[in-house]
């Protein structure tokens, strides 16, 4: 009897340990395979696009980005391609088509522009970025305005595009870089258009390198302007991390203030080649535990 307990005991024993092997096993696959939503602004791979578009999609989805942001709209398409085709490209390598920088900027006096030709280039742009399956339109730069009613030119005009977006199904957003933090008539740029845009029509996308850049922190906007920062550009001066100029714990801790729902990182300056740029980048988020899993959920 007591060598059949024996035999009981260990074959129990053994029966655990395999049970709990596999079980472990199991769990570090679901945990390797699983994946943060980051998303990937293109201008970061722009050379590569140029030399091998097809190509240069493929390694984005393989390094394990979730989705892009175009920086190739022009006259209706996107990279040479109908936005069907484009978003095809996109889908096709297991990504999502998120956003898209484009722009068309008023006359060098805003009082000047032709806004016959403006609001029909904008009803193609709204028109091919839906087609191509975008969530958003975001501005990408503005010339800088010489008098605050310039200004309130540029903010209504934001106002009125974000208008005819929100009736196609977009959001418009702003996208920063430092000059925004420089005064205009004693006031902050940054803070006028973020007080003059209606937050229904117009969100901010914050470049968060470039705020710190401007000598400011992003968590002191976040604070102020609660709920206007849909999308956050997750820069550094070269890969992520690597600088020392950005709190990203600290941003990301707070990112639910901001009202961020999806994160896309920018490289525009690298110590190696670009591939290992944006690839050290979304391992510096993937990796990192203050990013959640998902911002959009």
């Amino acid at each position: 009897m007591k060598k059949r307990s024996i035999l009981l005991s260990t074959a129990l024993l053994s029966g655990l340990f395999f049970f709990s092997a596999c079980n472990q096993g199991k769990q570090q696959k679901e945990e390797a395979s699983a994946k943060k939503e980051i998303y990937l602004q293109l201008y970061s791979v722009r050379d590569d696009i140029k030399a091998d578009y097809a190509g240069t999609i493929a390694k984005v989805a393989e390094i394990g980005y979730t989705g892009v942001e175009a920086a190739g709209y022009n006259d209706g398409q996107f990279y040479g391609m109908s936005p069907v085709d484009f978003k095809k490209s996109i889908e096709d390598a297991g990504m999502e088509v998120l956003s898209s920088h484009a722009s068309r900027p008023l006359a060098e006096k805003p009082g000047e522009t032709n806004w016959d030709e403006t609001w029909a280039w904008w009803d193609t742009a709204i028109q091919a970025h839906k087609e191509a399956g975008m969530k958003y339109i975001v501005i990408p730069w503005m010339t800088t305005p010489e008098t605050l009613s310039d200004l309130q030119v540029y903010c209504d005009y934001y106002n009125q595009i974000g208008e005819k977006c929100n009736a196609a199904g977009l959001r418009l957003g702003y996208h920063n870089h430092s000059f925004e933090f420089n005064e205009i008539e004693g006031q902050l740029m940054y803070d006028y258009m973020l007080n003059n845009t209606d937050p229904s029509k117009v969100f901010f996308q914050m470049d968060v390198y470039w705020v710190c850049e401007g000598g400011k922190d992003p968590v002191d906007y976040f604070n102020s302007f609660p709920g206007r920062f849909e999308q956050l550009h997750v820069k550094d001066e070269t890969e992520l991390g690597k600088s020392g100029k950005v709190n990203f714990e600290n941003i990301f801790n707070n990112a639910e203030k901001s009202g961020a729902k999806y994160m896309i990182v920018e490289v525009e300056r690298y110590t190696g080649t670009p591939f290992e740029g944006v690839k050290e980048s979304y391992d510096f988020l993937n990796n990192a535990a203050f990013v959640k899993e998902s911002y959009s959920k």
